[in-house]
């Protein structure tokens, strides 16, 4: 019989090597292929024979459908985030910045479950038991029956799960410090962390029991470990925010059940995590109206609606190269953008420095925000204040066109509900409120956006001279 050769395999991003590389050939980072022995894990071993397989029963399409069993926290933001609910039998992934508030939110959604008379385990691999308790006692949430264990060996919470009833719902806190007595890899290993999640799934699906995991983050945002692991579970959250802002946005990237771009909003405070039912009134709580470069942006976040306030500073450089810095949106769709004005607009800015902020430390993904960062940057150039009272949104296509955007009726509708009187939008856009007493100034392309704002200008001149 063959000798089984060793694997190398990257703790970062699961890459298999033949052989031992300071840099790794998959991600690109350095010192992280570590050996591991191939022959350990599951079904693992010389001499293991492949026991014969059984024929499952065949089914058709045209069966009866149920929705999936979901059991509420009474959290909105995270029943929001995970569609309704955790489903029952479901394996969900939260990962997020270290401090971020991971386990604040679960042990708040635990503590709320108990108290609705559900079997509750929270099994902690990072804190003892003692600190596990001062961080409910300051949550308020010590009087719940939610159920502690400090462990991280695979089979030894396996065991202790499966003895009494079933748990309706097991936190893992976090899927880093498992390790199971099947593999020979050190903790924390690509190996060690698919066998231990490998194993909680199989709980899950066994026992109908819902299973929350938690996961690091890397440097770069992502979940720490072999990206196999977010192909695993049923649905995956990030945590999201920034260390000098008090809010947190829960973002759903994948849910088997439910949708895959929905966001719930917390704020932070001493007490946990508070839920914000209007995140535009907290993206647009420190406006400046009367400063040039503001644009206010009314986007979408699955099916809820946010207004949030675009910042835009041009101003001359000295240097031959100038600066580009982007914070809450991509780089490379402004260098879109700046190549569009400078080509179709005539607006030059090779000879400026460029900073776009979106503020609150809110991040903006969809490409409906084209419109107000343009308009955000004309206005900065031009050192004129937008309309307080408007907003923007549309997409702006390399030929300087604007296209229409969908979800139109939404964003006007909060608009409006905010006090905003006023909206530029695509031409051509469909789903129009009816009755609305907004007035609406449809573009059809990006010269007509910058013809506008000059023109604003030019009606100020006589007052200024005056």
């Amino acid at each position: 019989m063959a000798k089984a050769r060793p694997s190398f395999i990257c703790q970062n991003c699961g890459t298999v090597h033949s052989r031992w590389v300071g840099k790794c050939e998959g991600c690109g980072q350095w010192n992280t292929v570590i050996e591991e022995d191939p022959t350990a894990g599951i079904g693992g071993g010389p001499g293991k024979v492949p026991k014969k397989g059984r024929a499952v029963a065949l089914t058709t399409l045209d069966g009866e459908a149920e929705d999936a069993p979901r059991v509420a926290t009474g959290i909105s933001e995270l029943d929001r985030a995970t569609g309704g609910g955790f489903v029952r039998g479901s394996a969900v992934l939260i990962g997020g910045d270290p401090g971020i508030g991971k386990s604040t939110v679960l042990m708040q959604a635990a503590a709320a479950l108990a108290r609705q008379g559900h079997r509750i385990i929270y099994v902690s691999g990072e804190e003892a038991v003692a600190q596990v308790r001062l961080r409910a006692q300051r949550l308020g949430a010590a009087d719940s029956s939610v159920l502690l264990a400090a462990e991280t060996n695979v089979e030894d919470i396996l065991a202790t799960l499966s003895d009494g009833k079933r748990p309706d719902l097991v936190i893992i806190d976090s899927i880093q410090t498992l390790w199971s007595d099947l593999v020979e890899s050190a903790p924390g290993t690509v190996t060690q962390v698919r066998t231990g999640v490998q194993a909680m799934i199989r709980f899950a699906k066994q026992t109908g029991a819902t299973v929350v995991l938690v996961g690091h983050v890397t440097k770069e945002g992502q979940i720490a470990g072999p990206r196999v692991v977010e192909h695993m579970v049923d649905a995956v959250l990030y945590f999201e925010g920034d260390r000098g802002h008090h809010y947190r946005i829960l973002r759903t990237v994948k849910n088997r059940f439910g949708p895959t771009d929905e966001i719930g909003v917390f704020e932070m405070s001493d007490r946990g995590l508070r839920e914000v039912t209007n995140p535009s009134e907290l993206f647009l709580g420190e406006r400046n109206a009367k400063a040039p470069g503001a644009a206010v942006f009314a986007g979408m976040e699955g099916t809820r609606p946010v207004l949030v306030e675009v910042q835009a500073l041009v101003a001359p450089t000295s240097l031959g190269t100038p600066r580009r810095a982007v914070v809450g949106w991509d780089s490379a769709r402004l260098s879109m953008i700046l190549a569009v004005l400078e080509a179709h607009c005539g607006v030059r800015l090779g000879s400026h420095d460029v900073y776009l902020n979106v503020a609150g430390g809110y991040r903006i993904a969809e490409p409906a925000a084209d419109l107000a960062v343009a308009s955000a940057l004309v206005s900065s150039l031009a050192g004129l204040a937008l309309p307080p009272d408007c907003v923007y949104f549309g997409e702006v296509s390399l030929s300087g066109a604007i296209r229409p955007v969908a979800h139109t009726s939404h964003r006007l509708k909060e608009a409006e509900k905010l006090g905003f009187a006023q909206a530029v939008l695509p031409a051509s856009s469909a789903d129009l409120p009816k009755g609305s007493a907004q007035r609406w100034s449809e573009m059809e392309s990006l010269p007509d956006l910058v013809a506008r704002i000059a023109g604003s200008r030019a009606a100020l001149a006589p007052a200024e001279e005056d």
